[in-house]
Parts: C-alpha cells; sequence; structure tokens
C-alpha cells in the first residue's frame, strides 16, 4: 500500500504562492487514478487550464472561489467540487488563510493544458504520469 501524510508530504514551489505534488499517477504504479495536492496562499491562483481527465477537488483546507466553465463559485474546507475533462478550470484563494486542496484524477495519467503557463508567461503543457517531469511549451503548429 502506498500511502502519503498531507501535513508532511514536500510540495514544489512552481509559481509565486502556488506549491504543488502529485503523489499518485501512472509513474507509481496506480492503474487507473492520478491525484494532485496543491497549497495557495493567500490571493495566489491557478490559473485556468483543462485536465484531459475528470477531477474531483476536495478542499482540505481554506476558501477559495473557483471557476468551472463558465461558473464561478465558493468552496471550502470540506467541500468537494467536480470537473468534468476538458472543462476550463481555475482556482483562486479568497481567504486569510493556505488554502490546501486534494485532486483525485479518473486516469492515471493526465494531460492539463494551461493557456497562461505555470512556469512562464506563454502556454504550456504538463503530463501527469510521465516517468519524468514533462512541462511543454504550447506553440502553434508551423505552416507548411
Amino acid at each position: 500500500m502506498h500511502t502519503i501524510d498531507m501535513d508532511d508530504h514536500e510540495l514544489m514551489s512552481i509559481r509565486p504562492g502556488l506549491r504543488v505534488s502529485f503523489p499518485f499517477h501512472s509513474a507509481t504504479g496506480t492503474a487507473s487514478t492520478a491525484t494532485v495536492l496543491f497549497e495557495l496562499d493567500p490571493g495566489a491562483e491557478l490559473p485556468v487550464h483543462t485536465d484531459s481527465a475528470e477531477e474531483l477537488l476536495v478542499v482540505v483546507q481554506g476558501t477559495g472561489a473557483a471557476r468551472v466553465g463558465d461558473e464561478v463559485g465558493r468552496i471550502r474546507t470540506h467541500d468537494v467540487a467536480l470537473v468534468p475533462p476538458m472543462a476550463p478550470h481555475g482556482l483562486r484563494n479568497i481567504g486569510d488563510d493556505v488554502l490546501r486542496v486534494l485532486g483525485t484524477f479518473s486516469s492515471s495519467t493526465v494531460v492539463s493544458t494551461f493557456a497562461e503557463g505555470l512556469e512562464t508567461d506563454e502556454p504550456q503543457i504538463f503530463v501527469i504520469g510521465a516517468p519524468m517531469r514533462v512541462a511543454l511549451p504550447l506553440r502553434e503548429p508551423v505552416p507548411a
């Protein structure tokens, strides 16, 4: 059995106020699910993006403004939100404490596409479940 302690699990800082980890996915041995654990400092946000798989977001701590498609709503500690596959979604911490979220995906490998990249201002694609970290710039096709 693979386990993590969410209170003691190391997260990687990928932009100011955003820390993230992907504890379980196909490269760690899962067959049909993947997870993301992330934290947002007050005022910080996870930019709008799409994921290739359905995602359940469980708010472990804090309060956020969530966008899924055209809907915007408040989520807080112990709330669970459903994000359909390929629905544009994002999250901003609107509280005074760190916002901690555990996300579970319906696939062990997930492709996430950010119009505004996490590490740059350029669009990026991330592959959760790749055997190594994959973050690719999203560029328009070269004309023939």
